[in-house]
């Protein structure tokens, strides 16, 4: 379905996260009016809103005050063992919390967009479609698909949008995303060791920022798989990065994923098929090598907070 419409009055939780802080960047630059939604570090670019998602009362009054024409849901707890070894509060942000902003979205008939995980699907087969069936098979893959079922359930104007392993030039809210840790591990001589059978569509979070954007302009619903256009493992992935930025691949080990000792089961292949959005979407999903050439167009920086 597809309608008409800008919508001016943006809200973005999660906004100073590596995502959510470059939609804020790119929309604001796009004469968006940005409203920043943030729990603890206050954002970078547009009008800084603070409260919790999980509380119902903050959401709404929130609401009431900014009365936002779209929303974009990015707000998660996206650490996928915390998630698993505390459950409750996973389900608390993740499931309450898409709850409460999409009740608020209905009420206020506000447009809005779902950030959604490859962690929805069991990892299985890979390069899954947007009409394939989830089956999480940990605890934050889970939350994310009861938040998706959440949104569907409650509100008919929504996109839910599924992106995978999202990375960028600028660390956001004192986390570092995998390429940012390992070019600082190369950087500095260190040995990394990296899994060689775990699959994944990495996601430039620009390109996502502007994939979004414009399911928002064109006011696009249903679900989205808006990754990267290339399937690679996390192996593959960190020599492309050492290449890319000219440094020393040898220091990357190749280790079997029995060998790492996560709390939580990933999926073995979890990669999007993204034709639907190539077809789509004038902002397509990028080839893993046009991404990273665009990462290293934008300043490699620390975080800094206002």
């Amino acid at each position: 379905m597809e309608t008409k419409g800008y919508p001016l009055k943006l809200l973005i939780t999660g906004a100073s996260g590596l995502f959510g802080s470059k939609l804020c960047e790119v929309a604001a630059r796009k004469n968006y009016d940005v409203y920043s939604a943030y729990n603890q570090h206050e954002p970078l670019h547009g009008t800084p809103v603070q409260f919790d998602v999980s509380n119902k009362n903050a959401v709404e009054k929130i609401f009431r005050k900014i009365n936002p024409e779209a929303v974009v849901h990015a707000a998660a707890l996206t650490n996928v063992d915390k998630c698993e070894t505390q459950k409750e509060l996973a389900w608390k942000i993740n499931v309450e919390g898409t709850e409460n902003i999409a009740e608020s979205c209905k009420e206020h008939q506000a447009f809005l967009i779902y950030i959604s995980t490859d962690y929805v699907f069991d990892g299985e087969n890979g390069m899954f479609k947007e009409t394939d069936k989830p089956s999480p098979i940990n605890y934050y893959g889970l939350t994310k698909l009861k938040g998706e079922e959440s949104v569907k359930k409650l509100i008919d104007k929504c996109c839910i949008a599924r992106a995978s392993v999202i990375y960028g030039a600028i660390p956001a809210t004192g986390k570092i995303n995998f390429a940012l840790w390992l070019l600082n591990k190369l950087k500095r001589e260190e040995k990394v060791t990296i899994v060689t059978d775990q699959w994944n569509s990495p996601t430039l979070n620009t390109n996502l920022a502007n994939m979004i954007l414009e399911v928002l302009e064109r006011k696009l619903t249903g679900v989205f798989h808006l990754a990267g256009a290339t399937r690679i493992s996390r192996y593959e992935f960190a020599k492309l990065l050492a290449e890319t930025f000219s440094l020393d691949k040898n220091h990357i080990t190749p280790v079997s994923s029995k060998e790492i000792k996560w709390i939580a089961r990933r999926p073995k292949d979890s990669s999007l098929n993204v034709n639907k959005a190539y077809r789509t979407l004038k902002n397509k999903p990028l080839k893993i090598h046009e991404a990273l050439n665009d990462m290293k167009r934008d300043k490699v920086v620390q975080p800094v907070y206002r």
